[in-house]
C-alpha cells in the first residue's frame, strides 16, 4: 500500500479503530435518545424557520420546485458541536383542501443525491396523490447541495472493480483499493463518519418535526429501501404510508449486497445474450447465447492481457465487468449494452471510436474522470466490512466458475476492508410497521431475494411481485398499471393490499 505499512500494522489500526468504534457506539446508543426524547428546546434545531426559494442548483432542472437549508447536527450525541446544512426542496401539495402531509423520497445510491426526487415522481404519482402530499427530496448528508465531503482525489470513478480472471489481479486489487481507502481518510475523518444512513434517518425525522409534521410518509429506491427500513426501525411511530421500490435486505447491506450481484449479473447476463443472439445480423456477437457469451468471455481475458483503448480510455479487466453489469440493470438498455460490447469488440481490431449509439464514450469519461467516492463514505460508514484480504480472494476463486464473468466483480475487495469500523453498529431492522415492498423478479441490482427477505423482517408489510421482467425500479410509466395503482391505492388511502399481489408487464418484452 501506499502508506507504507505492513500488514501487522494494518491489524492493528484497524484493531484500535474498532475499539474505538464500539465505545462511541455505546456513547451514541445512550446519548441519542434521552437528547431527541427530553425537552426539544434543549436543541435549537427543530426550532428552525425555513427560507423557502426556487431551487438554484443544478440538480433541479424542474421550474417552480422550492429549496430550503436545513441544519443538523453532524453528531446526534453532540448537538452543540459541528453542524451540517441539509438542503431539501418541496413541490406543494395541488389541493390545499385536501393536503395531508408529507411525502419524502430517495432516489437510491448511497451517494445519490434526491433534490428533485419530486419531479422525478411526477408522472408517475396519480393526481389523487398529488393533491395530498407536499413532495419532499432531500440531497443526503455530505451529498450534492449538503455539505458535500470534499472529493479524495481518486484516479477513477468508482472503488466498486472486479478483480479480474487472473490472482494477479486480485493482488492488484488489494494495493489499489487501500489506496483509495488512504486518500479519503486523509481527509475530514469526523466528517466522513457521521455521514451514515442512520444520521440521515435522523435528519428525516428532524426535517419532518421542522415541517410540523407527525409523521413521514416515504417513497425510495433501491438504497432508498434500505434507508426507509432503518427509519421504520429507529422510528416506527413517525412512520406512516411507506413504499419501498426495488428493495434490499438489511441484513446483507453492503457487502453481502454487492456479493448477490454476482449471480444475479449471470442470469441478466444470459438473458441479454439471448436478446442480442436473435439479433446477430444487426451486432455480430453471435447468433446462439453460449456464442455471445463466448465473444464476452473472450474480450474479457484479453483486457487481462492488455486493455482495450476506446476514445482514448484503457479498458482492462477491473473495469470491463463493471461496464457489463451497469448495463445489465434493465431489459430497456439491450440496445446500448449491444452496441457497447460491439465498440469493445471493433476496438480490438483498430477502431478505436465509439458510437452513438452506445453511449460508451461518456461513460469512459465518467469513469475515469469523475469520482463516486460518496457512495463508500456512506457503505462504509454504515457497515463493518472484513479486513482480511484472503477472506476476498477465497470467495473470488470461490465463484469463478459458476460466476466466470461477475464473480470477481461481486466478491472483490473494496476501500470498505481499510476503513475504520462504524461507529455505531448496523441496524437490524424487525419490526411491524405497515409498508408495502415492491420487486421485479428479474432485478439484477437489488436482486428479488432481498425484497423476500425484507417482507420477513417487516412483519405488517404486502409484497408485490413484479415477475417476467429484468428491471430494476418498478414505479414506471408505462410499465405495469398492477404495480402502479398499487402504490398510488396506497398512498392515496392508507390501505395496504388484503394478500401479497403479483404483478406482470403491460406488454411482453420485447
Amino acid at each position: 500500500m501506499s502508506t507504507g505499512e505492513t500488514d501487522a500494522e494494518r491489524r492493528s489500526g484497524r484493531a484500535r479503530w474498532r475499539a474505538v468504534g464500539w465505545l462511541l457506539a455505546v456513547i451514541v446508543l445512550v446519548a441519542v435518545a434521552p437528547v431527541l426524547a427530553g425537552d426539544r428546546m434543549r436543541i435549537p434545531y427543530y426550532s428552525q424557520e425555513l427560507d423557502w426559494q426556487l431551487c438554484d442548483t443544478p440538480s433541479v432542472d424542474t421550474p417552480g420546485v422550492e429549496c430550503a437549508d436545513v441544519v443538523v447536527p453532524l453528531d446526534y450525541s453532540d448537538p452543540d458541536g459541528r453542524t451540517l446544512t441539509v438542503v431539501i426542496s418541496r413541490v406543494p401539495a395541488t389541493d390545499p383542501d385536501r393536503r395531508r402531509g408529507i411525502l419524502m423520497s430517495n432516489p437510491g445510491g448511497p451517494g445519490a443525491a434526491g433534490l428533485d426526487s419530486p419531479a422525478l415522481l411526477g408522472d408517475v404519482l396519480s393526481p389523487d396523490v398529488l393533491a395530498q402530499y407536499d413532495l419532499i427530496g432531500m440531497d443526503p448528508r455530505g451529498i450534492g447541495a449538503s455539505d458535500p465531503a470534499a472529493p479524495c482525489g481518486w484516479p477513477v470513478s468508482e472503488a466498486v472493480r472486479s478483480a479480474g480472471p487472473t490472482p494477479a489481479g486480485f493482488d492488484e486489487e488489494v494495493m489499489f483499493a487501500g489506496e483509495l481507502a488512504a486518500a479519503c481518510l486523509d481527509g475530514d475523518t469526523e466528517k466522513l463518519r457521521h455521514l451514515t444512513t442512520r444520521n440521515t434517518a435522523r435528519d428525516m425525522d428532524l426535517i419532518r418535526a421542522v415541517l410540523g409534521e407527525e409523521k413521514i410518509n416515504y417513497f425510495g429506491l433501491s438504497y432508498g429501501t434500505y434507508l426507509g427500513a432503518v427509519f421504520t426501525e429507529m422510528f416506527p411511530r413517525r412512520s406512516d404510508r411507506m413504499v419501498l421500490d426495488s428493495a434490499i435486505d438489511p441484513d446483507r447491506y453492503w457487502t453481502g449486497l454487492v456479493q448477490d450481484w454476482g449471480p444475479a449479473d449471470e442470469i441478466a447476463f444470459d438473458d441479454w445474450a439471448r436478446w442480442a443472439a436473435a439479433r446477430d445480423a444487426t451486432y455480430r456477437l453471435g447468433a446462439t447465447a453460449p456464442e455471445v457469451r463466448a465473444t464476452v468471455d473472450a474480450l474479457y481475458q484479453r483486457t487481462a492481457r492488455e486493455p482495450i483503448m476506446v476514445d482514448g480510455y484503457p479498458i482492462d479487466d477491473h473495469i470491463f465487468p463493471f461496464i457489463l453489469h451497469n448495463l445489465l440493470r434493465g431489459y430497456q438498455v439491450n440496445e446500448t449494452l449491444a452496441a457497447t460490447v460491439r465498440d469493445i469488440a471493433d476496438a480490438t481490431a483498430g477502431d478505436t471510436r465509439s458510437s452513438a449509439e452506445s453511449g460508451l464514450a461518456d461513460l469512459l469519461a465518467a469513469l475515469f474522470t469523475g469520482e463516486n467516492s460518496e457512495l463508500m463514505f456512506v457503505a462504509c460508514g454504515d457497515s463493518d466490512a472484513p479486513d482480511d484480504p484472503q477472506w476476498y480472494r477465497r470467495n473470488v476463486d470461490a465463484t469463478r466458475v459458476a460466476q466466470p464473468l461477475f464473480g470477481a466483480l461481486a466478491n472483490n475487495i473494496q476501500p470498505c476492508a481499510f476503513w475504520p469500523p462504524p461507529v455505531e453498529p448496523a441496524t437490524v431492522v424487525r419490526n411491524e410497521v405497515p409498508v408495502l415492498i415492491v420487486q421485479a423478479t428479474g432485478d439484477p441490482r437489488t436482486p428479488y431475494g432481498g425484497a423476500v427477505q425484507l417482507h420477513r423482517h417487516l412483519s405488517g408489510s404486502r409484497l408485490v411481485t413484479l415477475r417476467d421482467i429484468r428491471i430494476h425500479l418498478t414505479f414506471r410509466p408505462g410499465l405495469s398499471s398492477c404495480v402502479n395503482n398499487a402504490i398510488n391505492g396506497y398512498l392515496a388511502t392508507g390501505q395496504l393490499p388484503a394478500t401479497d399481489i403479483t404483478c406482470t408487464p403491460d406488454q411482453p418484452v420485447q
